[in-house]
């Protein structure tokens, strides 16, 4: 496995920022927030400009970039963060699932919005990954199962969030053997409690919350998964920086510990 900090958790700071305190931290890569209002980072609508950036700063760090998460199924919006993957060589998009918790309509809104974004991505040689969110659609196993089920496309995987699991009153670790032969992406973080958002973002550091991430890890081992996990904090822009290091080093000790007492590395 590999793993790698969302720039989100550096929302309040410039690109650069991000790259240089995540390879601080001892990350393998990073994954960049298109996020709008989260973060300034990759704009997709000036992604041509930011291009050229995001790509001297992979070499300047050495951090190669695992992923991108862009939140809407707008298909404006999803055509620029194809476009922008492939110019800057981002093999992962990661977007949200859409729709309403308990609304079939939306769900099923859900499913055809995500096959058509699927179709693109698989033309843009990229892989687009969804996983279950709070108050949306697909927000568990059941539904995710039920998402995956119906979008077989070869494009398209899961991006699993032992966090909105959690709070969707299930046991990670034992949700995610489900699932986990589709799974393409990871996002992590912890979480104490199960109300709907993951709290502040020190307490969304790894060994923070009530989540067994150690035991999580070890299921995605035994499967064996190799791709990123990428440390998603959110709600961080207006953190000092030095706070922003210390959730970084903190959580990434945290997964090479895991890692480690998997037998992972």
């Amino acid at each position: 496995m590999k793993l790698g900090v969302n720039s989100v958790l550096f929302g309040g700071f410039d690109m650069e920022t991000a790259f240089k305190y995540t390879a601080a931290a001892g990350y393998d890569g990073i994954e960049l927030s298109a996020i709008d209002g989260m973060s300034d980072h990759l704009v997709l609508d000036k992604w041509k400009e930011v291009a050229p950036v995001a790509k001297e700063l992979v070499k300047k760090y050495n951090l190669p970039i695992f992923a991108m998460e862009q939140p809407s199924q707008d298909a404006a919006k999803m055509e620029q963060a194809f476009q922008s993957a492939v110019e800057i060589g981002i093999p992962i998009v990661n977007c949200g699932p859409g729709g309403k918790s308990g609304d079939e309509a939306t769900f099923q809104q859900s499913i055809d919005s995500l096959g058509k974004l699927a179709d693109r991505a698989g033309h843009y040689g990229v892989t687009l990954c969804v996983k279950a969110h709070v108050g949306a659609a697909i927000f568990n196993t059941p539904t995710t199962l039920r998402m995956l089920e119906a979008i077989k496309h070869p494009a398209f995987g899961l991006d699993m969030d032992p966090s909105h699991i959690h709070r969707a009153n299930e046991n990670p670790v034992e949700a995610i053997a489900a699932v986990v032969k589709r799974i393409k992406h990871v996002h992590i973080r912890d979480c104490k409690g199960r109300q709907q958002n993951p709290g502040t973002p020190p307490m969304q550091a790894n060994g923070r919350g009530d989540i067994d991430l150690i035991g999580y890890i070890r299921v995605l081992h035994q499967a064996g998964y190799t791709g990123p996990v990428d440390l998603e904090v959110i709600g961080a822009k207006a953190l000092e920086l030095p706070l922003c290091v210390a959730i970084a080093a903190e959580s990434r000790g945290h997964m090479q510990a895991s890692l480690q007492a998997c037998k992972a590395r």
